[in-house]
């Protein structure tokens, strides 16, 4: 980027860039003028003002080859400089290229070079980072030279208080202060950024560095010995920068401050005659303004103590624009946000380099809210027609001007906007064999992208298959998630090949299938898989009938001749010794027609499915046969397990959690025994910790014996087929803990405690009700604690 003056870049390739301090010459050199308002912009006519932040003359004009006053436009006049308003006519480009410079009236010290660690002027002068900033601030004076007062033990680099300074001054022979600073018998001794630059100035690098050599080589001192070579790091860079790019010490106190161009801090107006500006504009502002003010008392010969805080006001206002966020007393928006000065813009993750420079926004991505598409295949999603022609509007443009229906881009593109029906047939096509991809962040792993031919859909939600959501860790709760569009033909076939939802099963940790059914699907399939025998009270249909085929079964079961759940025999291919024979077995009607959505080359699955057992099937058949075989059987179990859930009217229903009978008895039983237990701790035959420990085990004790029962009872309650139980053995949702609080007890609860208490954890009175019968007063509150530490 060309800041000096007629520069010119030629293409010229480079291995690396050295970064170094800009003398003051060379910020003056890459200026186009300075900046001595802190003006920005005319309120009434939104003209940049002259000599401000944002002044044409020195960045050069706001409009392409037009000049502040209008004398020259047009770019036939490129190049001239206006004599009127005195702004060069060229591109307005040129904005963004352009700095201008503040002429400090004081030096100012860079704040990297004195608050960052290492402290590179601390270790070059040899002092600590805290002597060093109560000179920076104008708090103490240095010795720079001690002059006359050497013989009276002053030396140089001393540290003196305001009074002290003033003692010697009083003590020194009048004409000692006239002397020539070059004189040695000058008593010069100073405080801020100017007492900095003068030590810098007199530093000898080359004896700096020999002194620290040999101290490093001789010192016992392993401390010292440490700080010795800590110093000749930041000496020796200081050196070797000396024989690649010219680096002075000196150069670390700023006495021309560069000023960023203008279109790199933008100030936009709004409505309502706001303006939205940069934060650096505002920092710039502070920096002018004490600047002017200091100018301005130093012309009036104001007292030394004003002058010395607005100096050190400047300094701060110095240090705010280069790192607001390392200053205590950040300068803060008017909402009490810190402003976001020139490293807050480069550093972190959302600053220059990592977010623009190393990551990139992605043209043709869409984003919304995701909705299951129970009807999709595994390899497809549902994308929303609107978003879809946006998409892929380039492509629809494409073909709308080959098959001659427009003639340019840009009534193609009004086409497109306005959504004309012929765009939908041309999508359709164009959708044949691209896929899209989406994301769904957090991006953890790598089926959290996965490709799928799109379909077009009506509404604003993209659909998505059920069987995909574990890989994604998705649910349809409010999740979002990004499409992306391959654009190239390379891509296109990658994300068809390699990352296609079909093609993608397996779980990347271990291998086992990541794309199993669940919820609705486990349940439906768990029912129709699952077996009653006739009973006197309850008769099956067709129970223990015999069939030839599997044909057979369907046909008998569609002329109602036969129950689902009935156990049958018939005659079908299974495994025996690695060998497949067809034999004659005993099944159930609702596994033969599972078996129907099972390959040809699989041999009958004869078992009930639990989301266990499913798991255990997909392996198999994914092992034995191909992906794609696999995707058509995920499919169809999937509308088959859909379709079951629904007909057999799976429910969750009060009247399925029962009560169970021992309940009443069991805690009779259990309080008893912790009465028994209390008389022995009261008689002193037991320690207090015996007697909890005791009373903890007899009420688990009674709370197991309780579950057990209940899971025993909803077993067989209805026959087997309670919605809830069949919930629960299932997989589909729910655990033993959750149904034994619905219907059996909620149990033992966690005690509150502080940390570090090291009492018992759990409250030795359990909670003896139970979600369906309601909590007492005392029992809700036990349970609260419960509550709260489960959502820690």
């Amino acid at each position: 980027m060309p800041f000096k003056k007629k520069a010119t870049i030629q293409n010229q390739s480079f291995d690396s860039i050295t970064l170094s301090l800009s003398s003051p010459d060379e910020i003056l050199e890459r200026s186009f003028g300075e900046v001595l308002k802190p003006e920005t912009i005319n309120y009434r006519s939104y003209k940049p003002e002259r000599d401000g932040l944002f002044c044409e003359r020195i960045f050069g004009p706001v409009k392409d080859y037009e000049c502040y006053c209008g004398k020259y436009k047009r770019i036939r006049y490129k190049g001239i400089v206006c004599d009127r308003c005195g702004v060069e006519v060229t591109e307005k480009k040129v904005r963004r290229e352009r700095m201008g410079h503040i002429k400090l009236v004081v030096p100012v010290v860079h704040i990297w070079f004195f608050k960052s660690l290492p402290n590179k002027i601390a270790y070059l002068l040899g002092m600590s980072s805290k002597k060093l900033e109560s000179i920076i601030y104008y708090e103490r004076y240095i010795v720079i030279q001690p002059g006359i007062k050497e013989d009276e033990g002053v030396v140089k680099m001393d540290l003196l208080t305001e009074e002290e300074y003033l003692e010697i001054l009083d003590h020194l022979p009048a004409e000692n202060q006239m002397l020539d600073e070059a004189d040695p018998n000058k008593f010069i001794a100073k405080m801020g950024a100017e007492a900095v630059r003068d030590l810098m100035m007199r530093l000898e690098l080359d004896t700096l560095s020999y002194d620290l050599r040999h101290q490093a080589a001789n010192e016992t001192s392993q401390q010292r010995k440490s700080e010795a070579l800590k110093r000749l790091r930041v000496v020796e860079a200081f050196r070797d920068g000396q024989t690649r790019v010219d680096n002075r010490p000196e150069w670390t106190v700023i006495q021309y401050l560069p000023v960023v161009p203008p279109e790199l801090r933008p100030l936009v107006p709004l409505d309502g005659g706001r303006f939205a500006s940069s934060d650096l504009n505002d920092l710039y502002r502070r920096v002018i303004i004490r600047n002017n003010r200091l100018k301005r008392l130093l012309e009036i010969k104001a007292p030394e103590v004003i002058l010395r805080n607005e100096k050190r006001m400047l300094q701060e206002a110095v240090d705010s624009l280069f790192d607001n966020s390392r200053k205590s007393n950040a300068v803060k928006a008017e909402g009490g946000r810190a402003l976001k000065s020139l490293s807050d813009i480069l550093k972190g993750k959302q600053g220059r380099f990592r977010q623009n420079l190393l990551g990139k926004r992605v043209d043709y991505s869409g984003r919304s809210v995701i909705v299951v598409g129970p009807t999709l295949k595994l390899h497809e999603c549902g994308i929303p027609k609107g978003m879809a022609s946006e998409l892929f509007k380039p492509f629809i443009i494409r073909k709308l001007i080959e098959r001659g229906i427009v003639k340019t881009v840009k009534s193609a593109k009004k086409l497109v906007d306005r959504k004309d029906p012929v765009i939908w047939e041309i999508l359709e096509n164009i959708l044949k064999g691209h896929p899209v991809m989406l994301n769904r962040a957090p991006t953890l792993h790598r089926l959290s992208i996965q490709a799928f031919q799109p379909k077009l859909i009506e509404g604003k939600a993209i659909q998505l298959h059920p069987l995909v959501c574990g890989a994604f860790n998705a649910d349809f709760d409010g999740d979002q998630m990004a499409v992306h569009v391959p654009l190239s033909q390379g891509a296109i076939l990658e994300a068809q090949v390699l990352m296609l939802s079909s093609h993608n099963m397996l779980n990347p940790q271990d291998g086992s299938p990541i794309s199993l059914p669940s919820q609705d699907m486990v349940l439906g399939l768990y029912y129709i898989t699952k077996g009653r025998r006739s009973l006197p009270e309850l008769k099956v249909k067709g129970d223990g009938r015999n069939f030839y085929s599997p044909e057979e079964v369907i046909i008998a079961y569609n002329e109602g001749q036969l129950d689902l759940h009935a156990y049958i025999n018939v005659r079908v291919p299974i495994e025996e010794d690695g060998e497949v024979v067809v034999k004659r077995i005993e099944t159930t009607c609702g596994r033969v027609i599972f078996n129907q959505a099972v390959p040809d080359s699989i041999p009958y699955i004869n078992q009930l499915l639990t989301k266990k057992n499913l798991k255990k099937v997909i392996g198999g058949i994914i092992r034995r046969t191909s992906f794609a075989v696999t995707a058509d059987f995920l499919d169809s179990i999937k509308e088959l397990g859909f379709l079951w859930a629904f007909k057999g009217g799976l429910s969750f229903n009060l009247g399925d959690l029962i009560d169970p009978t021992v309940k009443a008895a069991t805690l009779q039983e259990a309080q008893e025994e912790v009465d028994e237990v209390w008389e022995n701790y009261n008689m002193g035959l037991i320690t207090n910790n015996e007697r909890y420990n005791q009373i903890i085990d007899k009420w688990t004790y009674a709370d197991n014996q309780i579950t057990d029962n209940l899971m025993r009872e909803l077993a067989q309650h209805k026959h087997g087929f309670n919605s809830v139980y069949m919930m629960l053995d299932s997989g589909a949702r729910g655990s033993k803990q959750q149904i034994k609080q619905l219907c059996g007890l909620r149990g033992l609860m966690a005690k509150p405690r502080k940390s570090g208490d090291t009492g018992g954890q759990i409250i030795e009175n359990p909670i003896l009700s139970n979600f369906v019968d309601g909590l007492s007063v005392l029992e809700y509150f036990i349970s609260t604690h419960g509550a709260r530490k489960g959502l820690a």
